[in-house]
Parts: structure tokens; C-alpha cells; sequence
């Protein structure tokens, strides 16, 4: 619809400016309707907006409604009674994750073995069979085998010289450093000085509480013997509170680690990572000479994870170490959940492309549902493509 200018409207009659609005108010509707859409979609694909909007929400928690204050009092003595069987609720869902807790310490005696096997094999304590090397490929990996067997075949020859010219590698190496290294999660810890280090990782255990005992995990790093430190095994602690707080008991969601605790690495001199030397020229106000100082500063390194800031016992915490620990417990969680159990697929590959596939399908569903926003639009007859 064309603008009218200031002029114009001047001239009409203030019941024709009306019909004017009236018009104008009618035939945008649909374009504002339009454009609200549009700009919702676009908030909802803001991760900052969504952020902001969930501390809000969060925010929101426990805080009374208008709803419930103006419920009649002898309703809202109901709704304090369906509160107390909420409590009852979760001091029962806290025995459920107790209960939890020993099953997987239960299960954790049956994995062992294999996993002890899996150790052994990587550091070349033992040598698999024959039958115990077989591995029966499914029809995907048969096809992708297939397609890459002329390209084997030309490199046989040349594999087969430098094999000739090597000696036996011994077990799996760098297994453990592999793993690291394909996990953005725990790639994004690692520095170059690192990586020698974790060459001579030799297996990740997690140890559970023994029954009767609070709840926690321990991660042991077991090392075979190196010029870096003199620990054969380093060790990282979990506790763990699975009951609801006092104070807020419906925000009880399951286990928390409360704190973490590592352990003292025995550096060989000269060997530690996680400190470096700079140097600093300084000037003397008087007498205008220069001097160098120098100084030892905490040096970035995956070791770091070995002394986690303290946790002063009911202390609140700054933002910056609130956010370490917070990091730091999800990775410590992430190792046992994940990568102690599938090490051999984090080290192929494989467990990471199944995450990847899950992360593929959200985006082709949302692709698919924006697919069917832009149908419904074109199928409006009151849709304008230019807006």
C-alpha cells in the first residue's frame, strides 16, 4: 500500500485519517504476524538469547506464582501436604541412586577383567590370539574395505619394506594419548609439553567407594616408568552427595560431586609442565640501573587436572573457580562414564562419529521442521515472501 505524506493527511478529514488507520491497521496485521514469527525463530536460534532465558526461568524456581497466592487457604493446606509428599518423594529417589551406586560398583568387579586384559594388551603384556584378533565386519564396513583395497594393495609393497626396516612396534602405542587426542573435550586440556608425557600412560581405572562408605569414584592414571616424575600412578578423587539439601530439597536431581581431590606429583627436576621460568628486566628508580628477575609462573598443561582448587567447606565459591570445578567435575565424569568403558572406539573413532550422527539428526529434524514452516507460509495466501 502506497505512504501517505504529512501533506496529504493534512488535507483530509479527520474521519477519513480514521478509515485511513483502520485500513492500515487490517491489511498489516498479517505482515506484522508474519514478521513476529520470523523473529522469534531467529531468537530461538540464539544460544545467548536461549542462555538468557534459561537463567530467567531458573530464576523463576520457588519463587510463588499469583496463581497460588490467590488460592483459597484451605487449598493451599492441601497443596503444603502434596509439598510434604514431594520431600517423602525425593528422600526415596536419593535411596534409588544409592542403590544405583551399588550395582555399578557390583558391575565395575565384572568389567575389570576385561578391562585389565584391554590394559595388558596395550602395553604389550600380552599378545591376542589369532581367534581373539578376529573381527567379523558388517556390511557398511565391508563395502568401505572393498573400495579401499586397490589403494592397500599399491601400498603393500612399501608397508611392507618399512616394516622390514622397523622393528616390531610393542602392544598399542600411544593408545591413551590417541584417545586425548580425539576427544575435543579432553584435546582442549592438552599442550605440546604434555603429550610426551602421556606417551607413557599405560591405563585409566575408576575405583568406587567400598559399601558403607560416603559415595565418591577415584580415577587412577597408571604410568609406566618415565624421566618426567617418579609416580607410577596419579590419582584424581570424586565425592559424591546423593540426598536431598535441607534447605531446598526439590532441587534434588540425582548424585552431585560435592569436591575433588588429587594427588602430589614427584616431578624430576627440571621436568615439571605445569610451571615455566620467565624473566623480567627491572628498573631502578634512583639510580637507573636494570636488572633481571626471574620468576616461575603456573604454566597451562593437563596435569593442572591433578591439583583442582580447594573447596572450603560450606564456603560459597568466586564465579572463576565455581566455573574450573564445574569443568572439572564434568570431565572427571565424562572419563568414567564414557571413556574408561569405549577407550578402544574414542581411539578408532567410531564412538566420536556416533556423536556426531546423534548431533546430524537433531539438525535434519530442525531442517525438516523449518521445511514445513516454509511450506505452511507459501501455502497462506496472506503470506508475503518479501517481508
Amino acid at each position: 500500500m502506497a505512504d501517505i505524506d504529512n501533506k496529504d493527511q493534512a488535507e483530509m478529514d479527520p474521519a477519513d485519517m480514521e478509515d485511513v488507520e483502520e485500513v492500515e491497521e487490517e491489511e498489516t496485521g498479517e505482515d506484522e504476524n508474519s514478521k513476529a514469527r520470523q523473529l522469534t525463530v531467529q531468537m530461538m536460534q540464539n544460544p545467548q538469547i536461549l542462555a538468557a532465558l534459561q537463567e530467567r526461568l531458573d530464576g523463576l524456581n520457588g519463587s510463588p506464582s499469583g496463581y497460588m497466592e490467590s488460592l483459597p487457604k484451605v487449598v493451599k493446606r492441601r497443596v503444603n501436604a502434596l509439598k510434604n509428599l514431594q520431600v517423602k518423594c525425593a528422600h526415596i529417589e536419593a535411596k534409588f541412586y544409592e542403590e544405583v551406586h551399588e550395582l555399578e560398583r557390583k558391575y565395575a568387579a565384572l568389567y575389570q577383567p576385561l578391562f585389565d586384559k584391554r590394559s595388558d594388551i596395550v602395553k604389550a603384556a600380552y599378545e591376542p590370539t589369532d581367534e581373539e584378533c578376529e573381527w567379523k565386519m558388517d556390511e557398511e564396513e565391508e563395502l568401505t574395505v572393498s573400495k579401499q583395497d586397490e589403494m592397500k594393495e599399491k601400498a603393500k609393497l612399501e608397508e611392507e619394506k618399512k616394516d622390514e626396516e622397523k622393528e616390531d612396534p610393542k602392544g598399542i602405542p600411544e593408545f591413551w594419548l590417541t584417545v586425548f587426542k580425539n576427544v575435543d573435550l579432553l584435546s582442549d586440556m592438552l599442550q605440546e609439553h604434555d603429550e610426551p608425557i602421556l606417551k607413557h600412560l599405560q591405563d585409566i581405572k575408576v575405583k568406587f567407594s567400598d559399601p558403607g562408605q560416603p559415595m565418591s569414584f577415584t580415577l587412577e592414571f597408571q604410568f609406566e616408568a618415565n624421566d618426567f616424575f617418579t609416580n607410577t600412578v596419579l590419582t584424581k578423587t570424586y565425592k559424591m552427595r546423593s540426598e536431598p539439601d535441607e534447605t531446598d530439597p526439590f532441587s534434588f536431581d540425582g548424585p552431585e560431586i560435592m569436591c575433588c581431590t588429587g594427588c602430589t606429583i614427584e616431578w624430576t627436576k627440571g621436568k615439571n609442565v605445569t610451571l615455566k621460568t620467565i624473566k623480567k628486566k627491572q628498573k631502578h628508580k634512583g639510580r637507573g640501573t636494570v636488572r633481571t628477575v626471574t620468576k616461575t609462573v603456573p604454566n597451562d598443561s593437563f596435569f593442572n587436572f591433578f591439583t583442582p582448587p580447594e573447596v572450603p567447606e560450606n564456603a560459597e565459591l568466586d564465579e572463576d573457580s565455581d566455573a574450573v570445578l564445574a569443568a572439572d567435575f564434568e570431565i572427571g565424569h565424562f572419563i568414567r562414564e564414557r571413556i574408561v568403558p569405549r577407550a578402544v572406539l574414542y581411539f578408532t573413532g567410531e564412538a566420536i562419529e556416533d556423536d556426531d550422527d546423534d548431533y546430524d539428526e537433531e539438525g535434519e529434524e530442525a531442517d525438516d521442521e523449518e521445511g514445513e514452516e516454509e511450506a505452511d507460509e507459501e501455502n497462506d495466501p496472506d503470506y508475503d515472501p518479501k517481508v
